[in-house]
Parts: structure tokens; C-alpha cells; sequence
């Protein structure tokens, strides 16, 4: 913070019980486990700014929020901006936001002070999404990893997986979410229902997907989760696979099939990029990936590097 900003103590003297502390309000009412914990990082980074404590001395639920000011959110602003990308900022001062809101709303500071303090704009900037694409080649050398593991059911399953998450663009909390009653095997549509905010769309499984998705369906049995453990020697559980679980098998094929490291988002990315190469309206595509803005589609799109890679082409450096 800067040393002209006046230093409240942010500490508070006595802890609040969750129902009343504004962080723990604020912390509940976000939609997945995942958003409690990226929002409470969040949160964590701003009070070592307020506080000057290291990350393992900082207890966001003993700060008292509701001490923030205008000129002390102002100032993390301009902190944030200098230290993190601007979509990182941004999200930190949603964060903060959120918190002033259910401390103004629990009745720790009135209205004026609320809204002063959390009319701070966003940073503007945008940055490339991170991760790579991947080529066909190597998703072609994932799958036949995959089909040369005639050991247990974990390469039919693990196909499927890799099929989806390629031609359906899918998250990997959207994947293990995936139930039997979800899935039409007629038509291949499959109801995806565990997105960003919980909203549901259709997507739809075909081609080579779908021939993977049945085989592992045939072997699997009528388990309500679709996407299982299969456990060493073979067997195959009852509970459902986690998001983790999928990114440590994805890290296992890369390895087996010498597959340059990735991460499960890079399908989405892979999946995003050749579907707007491949003529597809940037609307549908969004609609698909389940994006709440075409404006996050457009971030994915690949088109104008390659025109700005052929235009690079056109001049001659005579060395």
C-alpha cells in the first residue's frame, strides 16, 4: 500500500461467527468449490498488501473488510495492476467487491462508504489465454496409447475422455459431472449441466467420439457417473471420477505416448481454434464452449495469428 494511505488496523478483535463474518457470506455464495478456492486466494494476496504479513500469517476471515476505503481500494488498484495480468486484477478486485458488498449488506458500513469504496474500475488489458494447442498428430498418438492399453478398461475409458474433452470442448468439472440420464445414445446430444454458473447446455457427440464413448459405456456397466475409476487390477468402481483425477491421467498419456506436457484445458483451446478455422460462426462456437461472451470465444481464435504470420512472410531480410 502506499505510505501516504491512511493504515487502520485491519485486524479485528474479535472473530466473527461465520453467518456474520463477511468473507465466510460472501465465500458461500459462490458456485463451485473451485471459485471458493481461486476467490479466497484472491483475497488472501490482497490482505498481505493490507497487512504487510507473509501468505501463511494471513487469516482473511480475522480482517476487518469493512475498514476499507476509497483510497485504500484505490491504491490496491493501482498495486494490482502493477504485479498482476489485468484478468488476475480484475478477478482480485471482484473479489474485494464481494466482500464489501456482504459487509455493507450484514450492516458493518453504510452504503456511502460501500459504494465508494468498491466504484473502482477495472484494469484494462488483455492477455493471451495460456497453454498450448494440439496438433493432430499428438492426439492421434494420446488415442493409440490409449487402444494399445488392453489391460483393464482404463484405455477404452480414457479414449472416451479424450474424445469429448477434444470434440466437445468440455471442462474438466463439466466431464466428471456427465451422467447416464445426460446422454442420448440416438442422437449422440449430451446435456452438460455442471458449468460456469451452473447453467446447462447441449452439446453433441459424433464420429470417432461417439464410437469411443459407447465402447467405454458397453464396458462400464449402468453406473450413474459415466466417467469411473478403474482401479489397477481391474475393477471397476461405483464413485465418480474428480476433475484432479483427469488431469493426472491426461499427465500419464502424455508421458506413455511422448506427448510434449499439456494441460486438459489446452482441448478446449484446441477445440475453440479449429472450429473457427473450420468455418464455424464464433456464436455457435461460444454457445458450445459454454462461454458467456463471444468476446472469450474471440480470445481462443487462432485466425489472425496465422494471417499475421503470412503477412510476416511477404518481406525479405537480406542477411
Amino acid at each position: 500500500m502506499s505510505e501516504n494511505s491512511p493504515t487502520p488496523s485491519f485486524s479485528l478483535t474479535t472473530p466473527l461467527p461465520v453467518r456474520e463474518n463477511p468473507v465466510a457470506v460472501y465465500l458461500a455464495g459462490l458456485t463451485s468449490p473451485r471459485s471458493r478456492r481461486v476467490m479466497a486466494q484472491a483475497l488472501r494476496s490482497v490482505a498481505m498488501l493490507l497487512t504487510g504479513q507473509a501468505s501463511e500469517d494471513v487469516d482473511i476471515f480475522l480482517l476487518d473488510w469493512s475498514q476499507l476505503r476509497y483510497m485504500h481500494t484505490a491504491a490496491l488498484r493501482s498495486k494490482l495492476a502493477e504485479i498482476y495480468s489485468p484478468s488476475t486484477a480484475n478477478r482480485t478486485l471482484s473479489a474485494v467487491r464481494g466482500v464489501l458488498k456482504e459487509a455493507w449488506q450484514l450492516g458493518y458500513m453504510s452504503a456511502e462508504d460501500y459504494h465508494r469504496a468498491a466504484n473502482v474500475k477495472s484494469i484494462k488489458g488483455e492477455t493471451l489465454p495460456a497453454g498450448r494447442e494440439l496438433s493432430q498428430g499428438e492426439i492421434l498418438a494420446l488415442v493409440q496409447i490409449c487402444k494399445s492399453d488392453t489391460k483393464t478398461a482404463s484405455g477404452v475409458r480414457d479414449a472416451a475422455i479424450i474424445g469429448l474433452l477434444y470434440t466437445c470442448g468440455l471442462r474438466r468439472a463439466e466431464l466428471v459431472a456427465l451422467n447416464r440420464e445426460d446422454f442420448e445414445a440416438g442422437t449422440g446430444k449430451l446435456m452438460v449441466k455442471a458449468g460456469k454458473g451452473r447453467k446447462q447446455r447441449t452439446v453433441y457427440v459424433l464420429g470417432g467420439a461417439l464410437r469411443a464413448l459407447m465402447d467405454w459405456l458397453a464396458v462400464s456397466g449402468g453406473r450413474t457417473p459415466i466417467f469411473v475409476p478403474v482401479l489397477k487390477s481391474g475393477k471397476i468402481t461405483e464413485r465418480r471420477m474428480n476433475a484432479q483425477s483427469i488431469y493426472d491421467m491426461l499427465r500419464r498419456r502424455a508421458i506413455a505416448s511422448g506427448v510434449p506436457d499439456f494441460s486438459p484445458h489446452d482441448f478446449r483451446r484446441t477445440f475453440v481454434g479449429e472450429m473457427l478455422e473450420r468455418g464455424v460462426d464464433i456464436a455457435t462456437v461460444a454457445n458450445i464452449a459454454g462461454h458467456a461472451s463471444v468476446d472469450t470465444t474471440r480470445r481462443y481464435d487462432r485466425r489472425p495469428e496465422e494471417t499475421k504470420k503470412r503477412a510476416a512472410t511477404k518481406l525479405h531480410f537480406p542477411y
